[in-house]
């Protein structure tokens, strides 16, 4: 570990309003230093951290952390924050279990405002903060920091009309880079434009507003012709506007790494008494040659060599690499089918199919629920979409496939990625809920595949239906290679992977299956008997197929990798109770509370849905002669 003399005298943000503009700029150099060696040993986000680091610094000298409050939209480039407000000393244990989230956490520290992991919420969030300490009399300045790409979410264009309605002194801070997680698209990013403003232009302004409300009658229309005066000076010398429009004051753009500058701006914005957008401009991965030249790569990284940016070697075939070869398969056979995007292009696998086809691929930005509409009006059109999305961002367009997809019955098939424990990414990421928020939607067919055979089946069956399909697979490899996993899909059933005729039967699913599988092998050691069986199906299921399966069967077992509340094990536990099926039941899935960062193992060992703790709890059940919970779950 390199050393850090600067850093390490900084305890907290009132240390760096000492530091003069060398020293800083050395720590400076020293932030950028430990976050790529941190993050080259741990992955994290990479390129996001490195364009911030002199606009954190201006802000904490400027501002007065936590009395005033700063608000890191989405919170991915939130590194530089951490270390100066005294998480120095933790900064290695980022991402790892038990260490620091790579994301603002409120009960790490009192500089953390609010938990933040998904975009568009910042403004919202420093809106409501306002409001809190007008009605309770709290003093402090509300910033609200928000990437360009940010802006494409509806909320956060929501927020921007409350805002100039309120009035309300918010700062916003529009850190411009010209990306999200990939390169920006969409009228907003460019339509983003150079004003000025000046103290000088505030106080004068003032001044005259209030002089001419003091005129009796004739005040309010010299008010107005001198408004109109205005906007007509300021759109012919200075360029309006969205944010002028809406009402905010707006200066720049502005260097985002001429820490001089930015202070000298903030302090001037410091005073505004009304809504203010600062617009400054920032290189993604400044100080990296690497991730300059490829912020997309670097966003969001695994553990890589310093030296010449390699990324660890990859391992087997991931669930989101068979989906790219998939989904560009079954489009060179039909040219109906196009993939929608919500800037995740790379993420979710669709790069190979936009190479491909480019005139087929929509990136819509930041915005889920668009996205899941504008699909909808795809179908509606004779068209065969598939959305591309991650699990914990399919949330936010969950009414969007009630209402727009799933009531119409149009035949929208979603890709979702990262469903189950994703690692690392903790809390804001983990793809748990779909299956309770999904389960329940008439008409939706709801798949969950176990292989990358099975995926291809399922996709093929998903486009031969006439209503909304959805896919969920986890964030991982590939790794069964079953022949039964090739059987063809039969609607609401799903097939034996182990028979053995045993005493036990461990019904899988998906990503859990692996585990099914070795807990099986596990308990054989011990001399009991279990059999796996693939659900396949979580919406619909063949209710008097799956009694007949399970039934002869004394202790009947269930792994979902998703939130038990709601999910596939309460709805085989109605089944069995409907149909009088009296083996004993158990049932395990993630508890009901917000799961930590970790590799995919630890959580998995953390949650208790690995093989040893299922065999472990088989073994005990099956000992047992009188009646068990019909819901057991893991340790908590």
């Amino acid at each position: 570990m390199k050393a850090t003399p600067h850093l390490d005298r900084v305890h907290g943000p009132e240390d760096l309003k000492t530091l003069s503009y060398k020293n800083l700029a050395l720590l400076a150099r020293e932030i950028r230093e430990l976050i790529i060696q941190v993050v080259s040993e741990n992955g994290g986000h990479l390129a996001s951290n490195l364009g911030v680091v002199e606009l954190t610094l201006a802000l904490h000298r400027v501002f007065d952390s936590p009395r005033d409050k700063i608000i890191w939209d989405v919170g991915h480039q939130c590194y530089t924050h951490k270390l100066v407000t005294g998480r120095r000393e933790r900064f290695t244990s980022l991402r790892k279990l038990g260490g620091l989230s790579g994301f603002p956490k409120r009960a790490e520290s009192e500089h953390d405002i609010v938990d933040t992991g998904h975009a568009s919420t910042s403004i919202s969030a420093a809106l409501g903060l306002l409001q809190a300490q007008r009605i309770l009399g709290a003093e402090g300045k509300v910033i609200a920091v928000i990437g360009d790409g940010a802006l494409t979410g509806g909320l956060a264009l929501e927020a921007l009309n409350q805002a100039a309605q309120l009035g309300r002194n918010l700062i916003i801070v529009l850190n411009d880079n010209k990306m999200s997680i990939e390169k920006n698209i969409g009228a907003i990013s460019s339509y983003l434009s150079r004003l000025a403003t000046t103290r000088l232009y505030q106080d004068l302004r003032r001044y005259v507003n209030k002089g001419l409300r003091q005129v009796p009658l004739v005040g309010d229309e010299l008010l107005g012709a001198l408004q109109r005066l205005e906007k007509g000076f300021k759109a012919l010398l200075l360029r309006e506007n969205l944010f002028s429009d809406l009402g905010f004051e707006y200066v720049g753009p502005i260097d985002g790494h001429n820490l001089r500058l930015l202070e000298q701006v903030f302090h001037r914005v410091r005073q505004l008494d009304k809504p203010t957008v600062v617009h400054v401009q920032t290189l993604k991965g400044k100080g990296y040659p690497q991730a300059e030249g490829n912020p997309t790569l670097y966003h969001g990284v695994a553990p890589f060599c310093i030296e010449d940016g390699k990324i660890e070697k990859r391992g087997p075939l991931t669930f989101t690499g068979a989906f790219s070869r998939i989904i560009t398969r079954l489009a060179a056979e039909n040219p109906r089918l196009v993939a929608v995007t919500a800037a995740m292009t790379e993420g979710t696998g669709l790069g190979l199919f936009q190479s491909l086809y480019p005139e087929r691929l929509f990136d819509v930005g930041i915005a889920e629920a668009h996205a899941v509409t504008f699909a909808s009006g795809m179908a509606a059109g004779g068209l065969k979409p598939v959305v591309a999305v991650y699990s914990t961002f399919m949330q936010r367009a969950a009414d969007q496939v009630f209402h727009d997809v799933a009531l119409p019955g149009l035949p929208v098939i979603f890709a979702v990625d990262r469903a189950g424990l994703v690692g690392a990414d903790g809390e804001t990421h983990h793809g748990v809920f779909d299956i309770p928020l999904f389960r329940s939607v008439p008409g939706l067919t709801l798949l969950s595949p176990a292989s990358a055979v099975e995926m291809e089946i399922m996709f093929r069956y998903a486009l031969t239906l006439c209503g909304p399909v959805m896919i969920r697979y986890p964030k991982g490899p590939c790794l069964l290679s079953l022949k039964e996993l090739s059987q063809p899909i039969s609607t609401g059933r799903g097939i034996f992977v182990r028979q053995r005729r045993g005493e036990v039967l461990i019904l899988g699913l998906g990503g859990l299956l692996g585990e099914a599988l070795k807990a099986a092998e596990l308990l054989q050691s011990l001399r009991i008997r279990a059999d796996v069986y693939n659900l396949r199906f979580i919406q619909p299921l063949d209710g008097p197929h799956l009694m007949e399966v399970i039934s002869p069967y004394s202790l009947v077992c269930l792994l979902e990798e998703g939130a038990s509340c709601g999910g596939m094990g309460e709805a085989v536990a109605s089944l069995m109770v409907e149909q009088g099926i009296r083996s004993r039941y158990l049932h395990w899935g993630v508890p009901e509370r917000f799961i930590p960062q970790g590799s995919r193992e630890e959580l998995l060992d953390f949650t208790g849905l690995d093989a040893p703790h299922i065999a472990a709890a088989i073994e005990l059940a099956a000992e047992k002669k009188g009646p068990i919970p019909a819901y057991q779950e893991s340790r908590f």
